[in-house]
């Protein structure tokens, strides 16, 4: 064979691995500009040292090999395909850090961290029994029509977001995803107000403030506390490029204090924007192939999950217009803060980004919270749920049978969620 042709095919094969450097910009230039990094502002004169501080802090999830093999016999490593899951994981990891730690906490090199950050980072190291591990995202993607190995956008992944939070008791979030550029207030005060009940257990039990007993204590009684929201909003912001019309309010979003960052980047190459500055939005690239890494005496040794390197930057049209936006509102408070920022910056447009409305749309179907799904039959027989088969050993026919029966599982179930999540499953 031809060496160039060969040449050609192996760097068309492993492009999505290699960093791509025609975005990159030197470091920071010497200006009297603010730089946003997910809603704190930083002087670059003045700050810099703080600033890069600031985003090293951040997770930093990028593609790694010699994990084990997703589903028994699937891909051990996620490069080429992975880096759309590994940028939500990177804008979720946010979100817990805010919840438990706060905007304000930040990292540094061999320094002792609380437990809670130790505990947030095992959430997504690369093994099938951590809730937001790409094991599971890639599993959980099946349910959304995606392969594993498939490259995902950003609104696929909210929504294996949405689905895998609902197993994770630990940090108890409540996740909406937007639709049709609309967010609406009434559905999530609901679903942040909604006391945690199974799929099952809702339509049967009723809440324990709307018994006899509680009724008499006052509307106070019936108060649930408000459950943490992580609001995705994915958004078309153009047709093949960004529409100009919407850049002002794309980087207004960065300076909100509840801004999460922003999913997208370009055609097959995903990017977690943290920030702006000028024209040219900040981002962290997981395109970047390291080791798996494993817990040791029940610590992670966390070195590479932060970016040590000056951060990325592209200039703000070269965005593929297909994005989505997080926030985070720990409080009730903050949601409602949230709503009058976007009502005074992004609805001012003419052309707005997205919509905010108080009431459910009447042509929508109604909004129901979701929950935590049971353990169903099908027609091809009993679904199992144990953690005992986590260490069991799958052949690729047992694995194909399963995948089968997930999928006709899926049809059934238009909101059902991924049966690996909890560890592991059996059919029979």
């Amino acid at each position: 064979m031809d060496l160039r042709i060969w040449g050609g095919k192996v760097l068309s094969k492993y492009e999505n691995q290699i960093t791509i450097f025609a975005d990159y910009l030197e470091e920071f230039p010497d200006t009297d500009e603010l730089v946003w990094i997910l809603g704190k502002q930083h002087l670059l004169k003045t700050e810099k040292s703080k600033l890069l501080s600031d985003i090293s802090a951040r997770l930093w999830f990028t593609y790694r090999r010699k994990f084990s093999p997703i589903g028994g016999t699937g891909p051990s490593s996620d490069a080429g395909w992975g880096c759309m899951l590994r940028c939500g994981q990177m804008m979720l990891a946010q979100a817990l850090i805010c919840r438990h730690l706060g905007r304000d906490w930040n990292w540094a090199k061999q320094k002792e961290q609380p437990k809670e950050y130790q505990r947030i980072l095992q959430c997504f190291l690369d093994r099938k029994d951590c809730c937001y591990s790409i094991h599971q995202m890639a599993q959980m993607g099946v349910g959304e029509g995606k392969s594993i190995g498939e490259w995902f956008g950003p609104n696929t992944v909210a929504q294996v977001l949405k689905k895998l939070a609902l197993f994770d008791e630990w940090n108890s979030l409540a996740v909406y995803v937007s639709m049709d550029n609309t967010v609406v207030i009434e559905d999530i005060k609901k679903m942040c107000h909604t006391l945690p009940l199974s799929a099952e257990t809702a339509a049967e039990s009723p809440p324990e403030c709307l018994n006899d007993s509680t009724q008499s204590k006052g509307p106070s009684a019936c108060s649930p506390a408000w459950k943490p929201l992580l609001l995705i909003v994915p958004l078309r912001l153009g047709i093949n490029q960004i529409n100009p019309v919407y850049v002002d309010a794309f980087k207004e979003c960065f300076k909100m204090p509840q801004s999460l960052g922003a999913l997208g980047g370009k055609p097959n190459n995903a990017y977690y924007f943290i920030g702006f500055l000028g024209d040219e939005l900040i981002f962290l690239d997981p395109h970047t192939t390291q080791t798996f890494v494993d817990t040791e005496n029940g610590t992670v040794d966390d070195q590479t999950f932060h970016c040590l390197q000056p951060p990325q930057r592209m200039n703000i049209l070269n965005l593929d217009p297909s994005v989505a936006l997080g926030f985070f509102c720990k409080e009730e408070k903050d949601f409602d803060s949230w709503c009058s920022l976007v009502q005074k910056e992004i609805l001012k447009e003419n052309l707005r980004m997205f919509e905010l409305v108080q009431k459910h749309p009447s042509h929508w179907p109604p909004f129901v919270p979701p929950a935590k799904p049971e353990v169903t039959t099908t027609g091809a027989g009993k679904l199992l749920f144990r953690s005992s088969l986590a260490s069991r050993p799958m052949d690729s026919s047992c694995f194909m049978r399963q995948k089968q029966l997930w999928v006709m599982f899926s049809m059934e179930m238009k909101n059902c969620y991924s049966a690996a999540l909890i560890k592991e499953w059996c059919f029979f």
